[in-house]
């Protein structure tokens, strides 16, 4: 128990894991609604890259759903921030360009939490501990 609340690099890989699971999880659910509304939210999306609407909202379904999944569970979780920082980054600065930041907050969250994410990797709670031990 001394261990847990002190300052040691056991206390910073707790840290580390609660952040990718909330970060996972958030971008998890928000592909999973995503998908089980695909009609819904397709018809409500429009290109915003040049790409079509079609490949676009796909992408984007993709990027959250799998690569918050592989977030969560901390495999190859810097690659998969990578999609993920993407498709925040085009939804701050240009699907929301010129909306009030709180329509552009969330995706501002989440842009910034990618940062921190992809520095720190997956942390010793993670699969890519498993896979790539130092």
């Amino acid at each position: 128990m001394k261990r847990l609340l002190s300052a040691q690099p056991y206390s910073a890989d707790l840290g580390i894991l609660f952040v990718r699971l909330i970060f996972g999880g958030l971008f998890t659910w928000h592909g999973y609604d995503a998908l089980c509304h695909y009609d819904l939210y397709l018809s409500m999306s429009k290109s915003t890259i040049g790409l079509g609407v079609n490949l676009e909202f796909n992408l984007v379904v993709f990027a959250q759903l799998i690569c918050g999944i592989t977030v969560a569970l901390g495999f190859l979780t810097r690659l998969s921030v990578i999609p993920l920082f993407i498709i925040m980054s085009v939804a701050f600065f240009v699907a929301h360009k010129n909306d009030p930041f709180v329509a552009k907050e969330l995706p501002f969250t989440f842009w910034l939490l990618c940062l921190p994410v992809f520095v720190f990797g997956g942390g010793r709670f993670s699969i890519d501990r498993l896979i790539f031990k130092k």
